[in-house]
């Protein structure tokens, strides 16, 4: 096995986002978070900046879900304002399984979340990973960018419900599938920690795959 993309899953608040640039930037490989949202954004047609009139034509589901997609993470948002009226659930999964596939298709990415794991989850160079982290460490995190205690605890609960409710009904599956990762990981000792704990994850597996040679 030669790994040639990895998808970084998270709990809301575990720094998963950010681990996942880190893990980029160690292997020098492209980093897919918000870009993948705007990607998603550019080719089913869907202004992010759409005028607020817009918004009460949008189906309200369709427009939580890109809501959804834009909090790839809490230290960098990406808010979607509208969507076209047009443009219904069924485009929009469709859309979504296209751009992950055609990104880990070119290989050398990071993907955070937006399902990858469950779309990929039969490609053979594809590394699954999960990052998660006690409530009250995630609550800290997300304190820590200006959030009060308050709004924190609302944002950990609301968010992976609303990720959960998303994999539970386009991909039939719980969140997190545990047998999906390769690695589900405590981001509770830091992200240089779990980094490294990744890459050496990801060396251990390739060289379960290395052909041995006749004479071995």
């Amino acid at each position: 096995m030669h790994v040639r993309t990895i998808t970084v899953e998270r709990e809301y608040g575990s720094g998963g986002a950010l681990i996942a640039r880190r893990l980029a930037e160690e292997l020098g490989w492209k980093l897919w978070d918000e870009e993948l949202t705007a990607e998603i954004a550019r080719i089913a047609k869907v202004d992010p900046k759409a005028a607020r009139q817009c918004d009460e034509r949008v189906d309200p589901l369709v427009y939580r879900l890109f809501k959804v997609f834009a909090r790839g993470s809490y230290e960098r948002a990406l808010p979607l304002e509208g969507t076209a009226s047009s443009f219904d659930t069924d485009q929009m999964v469709e859309v979504l399984r296209k751009v992950v596939e055609d990104v880990a298709s070119r290989g050398n990415c990071v993907i955070v979340g937006r399902g990858a794991p469950y779309i990929l989850r039969d490609h053979p160079d594809a590394f699954h990973v999960f990052v998660y982290a006690s409530r009250e460490e995630k609550i800290l995190r997300i304190k820590s960018i200006g959030k009060t205690e308050k709004e924190a605890a609302q944002l950990v609960s609301e968010i992976d419900a609303e990720r959960a409710s998303f994999i539970r009904h386009y991909f039939g599956s719980e969140w997190p599938c545990r047998a999906l990762y390769n690695v589900m990981i405590n981001s509770k000792f830091g992200d240089e920690y779990v980094v490294e704990m990744i890459l050496r994850h990801i060396a251990a597996v390739e060289r379960l795959h290395v052909p041995q040679s006749a004479n071995a």
